[in-house]
């Protein structure tokens, strides 16, 4: 099997507790074309003696003042020159063998640029986690971005290839908390989201307190700026306004007829932003494989 070169930043700040198994969830893979980079922000905690156990397995590690998570994947993604690109967390981890389905899938379907796994969680388990939820993806195309309804891609199990990335900006430092929305919202401005059924990564959730969950209503404010800036094209406006138009007589007529306006909302969406197909494992034929 062809093994694209693969690169994944890992962001941390006094993360001690967590960054070792995030780091061994990569590691431990053992995928031939790896290029790992760290950025800390200048750790006080016992975090870059654990870095430096693992420098001889990283393409890059810095530990310096930086203006924030975003500022330090930035960063990173500049010393990168992998064909995928990802980003992980300093207490997420990827599932055993993430990287290998990445490489299949990416090195079998062309079309694919961009690339979410189910959606998953890890707990606090002493053991260093456990998988104790998983969710089938909900289809999302640039349709329900530009609707405001964004939730939610997981960030964790996201990966895309280089050429998508060329393509945009960037990540935007400027935000503080949805840089990730952000970047999907270019994204979308060039390519399909493809969804697997396979794992890839999870999100960790530790404690209400962490920073992702205690400041959600920032993080929505900041979605809702990024989606008032967004300069949206003619046709996707007119659309997008039809949708609306029509979403209030079927409201009337909802009362009346059979159909309900979220048929018709299927309806629409498939019709003027279709969603690529799914993909899933064929044990049949040992490959991963386009479904509908």
């Amino acid at each position: 099997m062809v093994s694209p070169k693969i690169s994944i930043v890992t962001p941390v700040y006094n993360q001690v507790k967590y960054l070792e198994y995030t780091i061994q969830s990569i590691l431990s893979q053992n995928y031939p074309n790896l290029e790992y980079i760290i950025i800390d922000g200048g750790s006080t905690d016992g975090t870059v003696d654990i870095i430096r156990k693992y420098e001889s397995q990283l393409a890059y590690w810095v530990s310096e003042p930086d203006n924030g998570m975003y500022d330090a994947i930035q960063k990173g993604f500049n010393h990168s020159t992998g064909e995928i690109m990802a980003w992980l967390n300093s207490d997420d981890m990827y599932h055993k063998g993430a990287l290998f389905t990445i490489a299949e899938i990416f090195s079998t379907m062309p079309e694919v640029e961009w690339l979410e796994g189910a959606n998953c969680f890890w707990d606090n388990h002493p053991c260093g986690g456990r998988t104790v939820s998983v969710h089938h993806n909900r289809k999302i195309s640039k349709f329900e971005y530009l609707m405001g309804d964004y939730k939610w891609i997981q960030q964790e199990s996201t990966v895309w290839r280089r050429s998508l990335w060329e393509k945009t900006n960037g990540i935007n430092t400027e935000l503080r908390y949805a840089s990730d929305f952000a970047l999907w919202l270019s994204f979308f401005r060039h390519a399909k989201l493809y969804r697997t059924e396979a794992l890839i990564g999870g999100f960790r959730k530790w404690s209400s307190n962490q920073l992702s969950i205690k400041m959600f209503d920032k993080y929505e404010k900041e979605c809702n700026i990024t989606l008032r800036n967004e300069t949206v094209p003619l046709e996707d406006l007119n659309i997008i306004q039809r949708y609306k138009r029509i979403q209030k007589i079927n409201h009337i007529f909802s009362k009346i007829f059979w159909f309900s306006k979220y048929d018709l909302a299927l309806w629409y969406k498939n019709k003027y932003f279709d969603y690529p197909p799914q993909i899933c494992f064929s044990f049949e034929h040992n490959k991963f494989v386009f479904v509908k």
